[in-house]
C-alpha cells in the first residue's frame, strides 16, 4: 500500500483508487472486509478523516457497503462499477489526448494502431 504525497491527485483520491485495484485484482472479494480506516490511516501514516473520506467515496458509488459494527465490505457490483468507471476515464482522458497528440504529429490511425498492438505484445511477454 503506497501513496504518493507529492501527487496532485489528493491522497483522498489515491486511496480509493488504491482500494479500487484491490478489488480489481481479486485482493479484496465480494462480501469481504476492507481494511478498516483506522488500519488504513495508521499504515500509511496519514489522518484518519482522510482515510474515511477515501472510503466514502467507495462507498457513495457503490462499490462498498457498511456493516454496522463489522467494517466496509464489497459490493456484488464492485467490479462493474470500477470497470465502467474507468473505460469511461480511458476513453475522456487517455484515448481522446492521444488522437489529438497524434493528429499534431501527423501520425495515422494506422500507425497508432501498429504502435498500440507492438507495446501490447510487448507487455504480454
Amino acid at each position: 500500500m503506497n501513496i504518493n504525497p507529492n501527487s496532485s491527485v489528493p491522497i483522498f483520491a489515491q486511496i480509493a483508487t488504491m482500494l479500487e485495484d484491490y478489488i480489481l485484482d481479486g485482493t479484496y472479494q465480494v462480501d469481504t472486509a476492507i481494511i478498516s480506516t483506522t488500519q488504513l490511516s495508521k499504515l500509511l501514516k496519514i489522518n484518519p478523516a482522510t482515510a474515511i473520506k477515501g472510503v466514502n467515496i467507495l462507498t457513495e458509488q457503490g462499490i462498498i457497503y457498511k456493516r454496522r459494527g463489522m467494517g466496509m465490505y464489497v459490493t456484488k457490483e464492485a467490479k462493474d462499477i470500477i470497470m465502467e468507471k474507468r473505460r469511461a476515464s480511458l476513453q475522456t482522458n487517455t484515448i481522446k489526448k492521444l488522437i489529438q497528440e497524434c493528429k499534431k504529429l501527423n501520425i495515422n490511425k494506422e500507425d497508432v494502431i501498429k504502435m498500440i498492438e507492438e507495446d501490447w505484445n510487448d507487455s504480454v511477454k
